[in-house]
């Protein structure tokens, strides 16, 4: 490395990457390879599975942490990073070249405590794997949180996942970390410390990409974003300000809709031809997003999906709404 190389890496801000997960698997192979790859030299990792592990290359820091949970595996990891940036990435995840150059510019404003950006369906996953990641980045199922899987226009958020996620370590430690049990929904409490504890921006770069691998449809799929949906329902109670929003409501509103609303329109005339035309409409809508794949297995696929999705959220959410206390408290 020429001098001027090394002058450079000096030059840029120290980022401390960190992954946490179980066990190594190819997934996270495949996500150091590309961090080798960026566009941005001064980085250090920090690698935390539950067990020891064998590594291999400079600058990858191993932090056993026994079987806890990835909110306090990355505190952990956080309490060991020398970087002034802490970039959180999800071990089934990948960077695109430019991550942390793009991701970095953000923060010469001081006001900027978080940067993140799209996480994309992997263009390697199989088939299931992808007809799940159609199903998230569908209108249906996304919204207005489409930005979170797709490239969409910078603007500031309050509330984003640490599957992508950078965050200026003094404001991190400022706000105590995650300090959480909740998983998921940890990155909803850091984000809720960092905009309205320390009163500072988190912004969406469309550049700042990574690559995310989905779980297939339609168990895991179903699980997570049970998970989702339970979580969510549960901080609307403990954490308002960011998650007692209308569109956090709606696929309970519609499952209860779907169940029930044919009910109350047995009273009136034409109250079931009704109930019928709006259902229809709904499912046409569904295949029609499946439908720019020019493939019907995957228009069935994805559409069962859509509908499904807001069926196991929309339950769940509900029963987040009920419950005193989430398992893991």
């Amino acid at each position: 490395m020429s001098d001027k190389s090394k002058i450079k890496i000096r030059q840029e801000r120290l980022v401390s990457i960190i992954i946490a997960f179980q066990k190594p698997g190819d997934y996270l192979w495949e996500c150091l390879a590309a961090i080798k790859r960026l566009h941005y030299q001064n980085y250090e990792v920090i690698l935390l599975p539950d067990e020891p592990m064998e590594g291999e290359g400079e600058g990858i820091t191993i932090i056993p942490t026994g079987p806890v949970g990835p909110p306090l595996k990355r505190d952990i990891g956080a309490r060991e990073a020398n970087g002034e940036i802490i970039a959180f990435i999800d071990d089934d995840a990948y960077p695109q070249e430019d991550w942390l150059k793009n991701a970095i510019r953000n923060f010469s404003d001081d006001t900027v405590a978080a940067v993140g950006g799209p996480a994309s369906t992997t263009p390697s996953d199989n088939f299931w794997q992808k007809a799940g990641g159609e199903v998230l980045a569908a209108w249906m199922v996304g919204g207005v949180h489409l930005y979170r899987m797709l490239p969409k226009v910078r603007r500031e958020v309050d509330d984003y996942p640490t599957c992508n996620l950078l965050v200026r370590k003094s404001t991190f430690e400022k706000v105590g970390g995650f300090d959480s049990p909740y998983w998921p929904g940890e990155d909803t409490v850091l984000c809720w410390k960092l905009t309205h504890q320390a009163k500072k921006k988190i912004i969406y770069d469309p550049g700042v990409q990574v690559y995310h691998h989905r779980r297939p449809l339609f168990r895991k799929h179903w699980r997570q974003i049970g998970n989702y949906g339970l979580h969510r329902g549960y901080f609307v109670k403990k954490f308002p300000r960011t998650s007692r929003r209308f569109n956090y409501f709606l696929p309970s509103l519609w499952t209860i809709f779907l169940l029930f609303g044919w009910l109350p329109l047995l009273l009136f005339p034409g109250g079931i031809k009704f109930y019928g035309i709006i259902v229809l409409l709904y499912l046409l809508t569904a295949i029609t997003t499946g439908v720019r794949s020019l493939n019907f297995k995957t228009t069935v696929i994805v559409a069962v999906g859509i509908v499904s999705t807001h069926i196991v959220y929309g339950i769940n959410f509900i029963r987040g709404l009920l419950v005193n206390k989430l398992p893991e408290e």
